[in-house]
């Protein structure tokens, strides 16, 4: 992306979940939109449909990434592509985290 409004410490970013596969998300740059989006990315992805619409700096705190490293991919090829967490790790958050005893 050549656009000199991408290269400031803000980026207005819009993010699409997944319609095929759960916690599959696609940020893209809210003025560009899909467009950036190769076709061959989208078939897998499903329908994007939209989850919010969000202003990222580089210490903007996100669930899975650092933003930076999205704002980086968004400048660089258009996208970010958020994949979902491997089942293991999942399993391993659900077995770490405490439970309450019932008596």
């Amino acid at each position: 992306m050549s656009d000199d409004r991408m290269r400031g410490d803000k980026l207005l970013c819009e993010v699409f979940k997944s319609s095929r596969k759960e916690q599959m998300y696609l940020y893209v740059d809210k003025r560009q939109g899909l467009e950036a989006v190769p076709e061959a990315l989208l078939e897998p992805f499903g329908k994007p449909l939209p989850a919010m619409t969000l202003i990222l700096t580089p210490e903007k705190s996100l669930g899975r990434a650092r933003a930076a490293d999205v704002m980086a991919a968004i400048r660089d090829k258009g996208y970010y592509l958020q994949m979902p967490p491997a089942k293991e790790d999942y399993l391993l958050d659900l077995y770490r985290t405490p439970t309450e005893a019932r008596y």
